[in-house]
C-alpha cells in the first residue's frame, strides 16, 4: 500500500477547518470521511503506561547499564507486542482515548550531562552512542519490521534538553556547535540514520534564542534539512503556549501557533493549535502548510494500520500482557541492570544464617517502577526477593523515613529497631537511595522548590544517620543504592564490604537482584553515568558546555567512572588490534560481560560495546 498516497487522497476531502482540527493531540472524529476520533498521546518509556496492568521493565537507565542491544530490543518488542493488543481492545469502543493509542512518545534520548537532573532517569545516560544505539534498539523493537508499523515511536526532546526543570517553560539553552553536534544532536541523527523513527518531539527550552518546537534551525535547516528526516513533529505539552507566555517571542497563540506550523511542527500537544484558525484569518498561516502536516499526520495513521483489514498486529491477543514470557525477560533485564561497584568478596552471599535487611527502600514498591509506569499486578520489591530467594533467616527493619529527618515526639522512631536487626544478624543489607519521588518531571515530584531537579547528589540526613548507626555495629554490610542517577557514594565506598548500584530495576526488580546476591547469576551491569564524588565537582547547572561535564570532559577524579562494573569472575581483555579483542573468562563464574570500544579524539570516546555471556573457563574473540 502506499501510504502518503493514501494520506494525500484522504486529506484532499477535508475542509480547511477539519484539517486544521487533526493537528492537535486529541483530533476529533470527522464523520463524514470515516475517520474516529484518536488521541496521539500515549507513553511506553519501559512499559506501556498510564493504560492499566502492564508489564513494568527496569527504568531507561537501568536497560542503558545493560549494555546489551540485543535485549533492549527484545524488550521493545514486548512493549509492542502489549501496547498493541491494549489498543485491540480499546479500539472496541469505537475510539480510543488518551494512553490508548498506538503512536507512543518514547524513547527519551537527550545526554544526562548533571546528575542534578530529574529525569535523567528517563535516559540512556550522558554518552551519545550509548544512548544512540540503545534508542536505536528500543525504536526498532516499538516499530516492528512488518507490512504496517507496530506502533510509532517518538525521540525527544529536540533538542539541548536537561533541566533545569524550574526553569524549563522559559529557559535558553547556549550550546556551541561543537557542543551542540557532538552531544545534544549527534544521538537523534544516530536514530534516525539507523531506526527512523517516525516522530520526534520538540523541547521546552528556547536553544541560542529560537524556541524549540518552532526553530526554524533545529526543525528545518537541522532535522529536515541536515539529518532528512522524514517523520512527523510533535510539540512537548504546552510548549507553544510557552513560546507567548514565557519565552515572549510571540506575541499571543495565534502568532506562536503559525510560528511553529510554518516551522514544520505537525502536531501540538496542548491548545495552543485551537488558534490556527485566527492564524490563518490574519494570514500568518497558508492552507499549502497546513495540509503539508496534515498529510504527515495521516500517513502514519496509514501506516500504522488503523484504516487496514489485514494489519498483522490486530491479532494480537490480550493475554500477552504481562504474560509469563515477559515476566521471565523482565527479570532477565533487570538482572543485567545491576551494577557491582565494590566486593571485598563477601558476594555472592553463601554462608550467611540471618540476614537483616534495613533502610527505606527495603520494601517500597515506588523504587521499582521509576516514573511514566504501568501497574504490574505483581511484583517483588527488594526484601520480598530476598526473602524469596535464601534459606537463611531474614529480618527486616525500615530504619529511617526516606528524606525525612524531623521524628516527632509521638512519631514512629525506627533507628534502633534498625541496630537491633544488624546486633542480631551475622550480614546487613543496607537499602538506601533515593526514590521516583524524589528525582523526576517539573510537577511529579514532592521536592516542588526543586521541580523535580536534584538540589546535590547526597543521601538525604535521615539516611546518613541510620547508616552511621548501623555502620557502628561492625556487622559485614552490602550497600545496596537504589536510585536513578549518581549519588555519593564515598562513605558506602569506604566503610562497606560491598557496594551495589540497582537503578529503579522494575516489578521483577528484587528478584533480579536477590539472584545477583546469592550468586544465582553474576553482575554483569556498567555505569551509564559518570558517580562523582561531590556536586561541588560540576559547573553550574544552568551552565549547557560540556566543559568538566561527564566522563569525556571531567577533569576530576570520579568515585565510579562511566562504564565502570565489576562481576564474580575474572575477565582478562587480551587487544590484538583497535578492533579485535579476545576475552577470556578466568574466574570461576559464568557471566555476561560487555566490551567496550573507546577513542580518543582527543579525550576518550565510547565508540562500540559488545555484550557477550562467557562460562567460566572460556574465551571468545570480539570484533568491531
Amino acid at each position: 500500500m502506499d501510504f502518503k498516497k493514501a494520506a494525500h487522497e484522504l486529506v484532499s476531502k477535508m475542509t480547511y477547518a477539519e484539517k486544521m482540527s487533526q493537528m492537535r493531540y486529541d483530533a476529533p472524529a470527522i464523520e463524514r470521511l470515516g475517520i474516529p476520533a484518536y488521541n496521539w498521546w500515549n507513553e511506553a518509556l519501559h512499559g506501556v503506561a498510564r493504560a492499566g496492568k502492564a508489564t513494568v521493565f527496569p527504568q531507561a537507565i537501568a536497560m542503558a547499564a545493560s549494555f546489551d542491544t540485543e535485549r533492549m530490543e527484545e524488550v521493545a518488542t514486548a512493549i509492542s507486542d502489549e501496547a498493541r493488543a491494549k489498543y485491540n481492545e480499546y479500539k472496541t469502543f469505537g475510539d480510543t482515548e488518551i494512553y490508548q493509542g498506538l503512536t507512543f512518545w518514547s524513547p527519551n534520548i537527550n545526554i544526562f550531562r548533571d546528575p542534578r537532573w530529574g529525569r535523567g532517569h528517563e535516559t540512556y545516560g550522558e554518552d551519545p552512542y550509548l544512548t544512540g544505539t540503545m534508542g536505536t534498539a528500543f525504536i526498532k523493537g516499538l516499530q516492528g519490521n512488518g507490512k504496517y508499523r507496530k506502533l510509532d515511536a517518538t525521540i525527544k526532546h529536540f533538542a539541548v534538553h536537561s533541566g533545569p526543570e524550574a526553569l524549563r517553560h522559559h529557559f535558553n539553552a547556549v550550546a556551541n556547535e561543537k557542543d551542540l553536534y557532538e552531544t545534544y544532536l549527534w544521538e537523534f541523527k544516530y536514530c534516525i540514520d539507523h531506526a527512523k523513527p517516525s516522530a520526534l518531539m520538540g523541547a521546552y527550552n528556547r536553544t541560542n534564542g529560537e524556541p524549540c518546537c518552532a526553530s526554524k534551525t533545529l526543525l528545518v535547516d537541522i532535522l529536515r534539512g541536515e539529518f532528512g528526516f522524514e517523520g512527523y513533529v510533535v510539540s512537548d505539552c504546552g510548549a507553544i503556549s510557552d513560546i507567548n507566555k514565557n519565552h515572549k517571542v510571540t506575541a499571543n497563540e495565534a502568532e506562536s501557533a503559525a510560528l511553529a506550523v510554518n516551522n514544520g511542527c505537525d502536531l501540538n500537544c496542548g491548545y495552543a493549535y485551537q488558534y490556527l484558525k485566527t492564524a490563518a484569518a490574519l494570514g500568518l498561516i497558508d492552507e499549502e502548510t497546513i495540509t503539508k502536516s496534515v498529510e504527515r499526520l495521516f500517513e502514519a495513521r496509514f501506516r500504522l494500520g488503523m484504516f487496514a483489514d489485514d494489519c498483522e498486529y490486530d491479532k494480537i491477543p490480550y493475554d500477552v500482557v504481562e504474560c509469563e514470557k515477559h515476566t521471565a525477560l523482565n527479570r532477565k533485564m533487570a538482572q543485567e541492570t545491576i551494577v557491582l561497584l565494590k566486593n571485598d568478596g563477601i558476594l555472592p552471599l553463601k554462608n550467611a544464617k540471618k540476614i537483616a535487611v534495613i533502610g527505606p527502600n527495603a520494601d517500597d514498591a515506588n523504587v521499582l517502577l521509576g516514573n511514566y509506569n504501568g501497574r504490574p499486578s505483581r511484583y517483588s520489591t527488594i526484601l520480598r526477593g530476598i526473602q524469596d530467594g535464601t534459606d537463611a533467616q531474614v529480618r527486616y527493619a525500615w530504619g529511617c523515613h526516606i528524606y525525612n529527618d524531623e521524628v516527632g515526639d509521638w512519631a514512629e522512631h525506627p533507628t534502633r529497631e534498625a541496630i537491633l536487626a544488624a546486633r542480631w544478624a551475622d550480614v546487613v543489607i543496607l537499602c538506601m537511595g533515593i526514590n521516583p519521588m524524589m528525582e523526576g518531571e517539573e510537577g511529579d515530584s514532592y521536592n516542588a522548590d526543586a521541580a523535580g531537579d536534584k538540589k546535590d547528589i547526597e543521601l538525604p540526613k535521615s539516611q546518613k544517620i541510620l547508616f552511621d548507626a548501623v555502620m557502628a555495629e561492625k556487622k559485614p554490610t552490602v550497600f545496596v543504592n537504589i536510585s536513578g542517577s549518581c549519588l555519593n557514594l564515598c562513605a558506602a565506598d569506604a566503610q562497606c564490604n560491598a557496594v551495589v548500584q540497582c537503578f529503579y530495576p522494575g516489578a521483577e526488580g528484587g528478584n533480579a537482584l536477590a539472584d545477583v546476591l546469592f550468586g544465582k547469576v553474576s553482575p554483569s551491569g556498567r555505569l551509564p553515568v559518570t558517580f562523582y564524588r561531590s556536586d561541588k565537582d560540576l559547573p553550574p547547572f544552568e551552565d549547557y558546555s560540556m566543559e568538566n561535564r561527564t566522563y569525556k570532559f571531567f577533569k576530576g577524579d570520579p568515585l565510579y567512572p562511566f562504564g565502570y562494573g565489576l562481576t564474580y569472575s575474572e575477565i582478562e581483555e587480551d587487544w590484538k588490534d583497535e578492533n579485535t579483542v579476545v576475552l577470556r573468562n578466568k574466574g570461576e563464574y559464568d557471566t555476561g560481560y560487555s566490551v567496550l570500544k573507546f577513542e580518543y579524539l582527543p579525550h576518550k570516546s565510547l565508540c562500540g560495546y559488545k555484550y557477550v555471556f562467557l562460562k567460566a573457563g572460556e574465551s571468545l574473540e570480539v570484533t568491531f
